[in-house]
């Protein structure tokens, strides 16, 4: 008798405590929700997404709103909304046991700003991939303007280059090369302020200081853009501090192995 009354005991024991477990998360769940614990990582001075206009795109896709409890918030739903926002690399959303939740993201760091031949404006990031421009956000980056065909896609550098198709009818892959290569140079960052790609498919750079331009010619590996700056750094070293600044309108490394100036008249 004695042993029914132990496990008679266990059970009502068992269910009290699944009793009380219920009811505390049915109570859990019926709380409004605090906000989240939002950490955003960027590279470099240029942020593009802020806490706010990150929690007012939230609540205008409806992922979050005023009085909404514990229970109605989705973690996937809005990880992967925010996954598709082009400012942002990586983002990982999750929660703790009870109220609290954390995003935190990364965001891409661009290095040029593209102006293309239909109006459209758009940025590049450090691993190729397109970002929309902000009416709320500038970055200080390399310009890129003239004859661009490319339009804004979700298709990245790295794809274009192994897609023999695209990289024949566009530009993108060139302007990345030479970006990537002026944002890392500590010379060529502080010396070329725009680019500018004429119809012949000539990319001409124009520096930040003095008045002439250089014809970089085509970019189509990196090697070749190693070279040609190798040769451009020379000369601005070398040459520069002797002939003066004002001494040469064009300055050319179109050409392998060659620098040609063209006086100023």
């Amino acid at each position: 008798m004695k042993k029914w009354l132990k496990i008679l005991l266990w059970i009502f024991l068992g269910a009290g405590v699944i009793t009380v477990f219920v009811f505390s998360n049915q109570q859990e769940n019926n709380k409004k929700i605090i906000n989240p614990e939002i950490s955003i990582h960027v590279e470099g001075e240029n942020t593009f997404l802020t806490e706010k206009e990150l929690w007012d795109r939230l609540r205008f896709l409806r992922l979050v709103f005023d009085g909404q409890q514990n229970n109605a918030i989705n973690i996937h739903k809005i990880e992967k909304a925010i996954a598709q926002m082009t400012e942002v690399k990586n983002v990982k959303a999750y929660r703790q046991i009870g109220m609290k939740w954390f995003l935190k993201i990364e965001l891409r760091k661009p290095i040029a700003r593209i102006f293309n031949s239909y109006g459209q404006s758009f940025y590049i990031d450090d691993d190729g991939f397109m970002m929309n421009r902000s009416d709320l956000h500038t970055a200080r980056v390399l310009i890129f303007s003239g004859f661009i065909k490319d339009k804004f896609s979700h298709k990245s550098v790295p794809e274009i280059i192994n897609n023999d198709s695209l990289k024949s009818i566009r530009k993108i892959d060139e302007i990345y090369r030479i970006s990537s290569y002026v944002c890392k140079d500590t010379l060529m960052s502080k010396l070329i302020g725009q680019v500018y790609l004429v119809k012949n498919g000539d990319f001409i750079l124009i520096p930040l200081l003095g008045d002439q331009k250089i014809i970089f010619g085509s970019a189509y590996s990196e090697q070749e853009i190693k070279e040609k700056f190798d040769r451009l750094k020379v000369f601005y070293e070398e040459a520069m501090p002797y002939e003066g600044w004002d001494k040469y309108d064009e300055i050319s490394v179109k050409y392998e192995g060659q620098i040609v100036c063209r006086k100023r008249r």
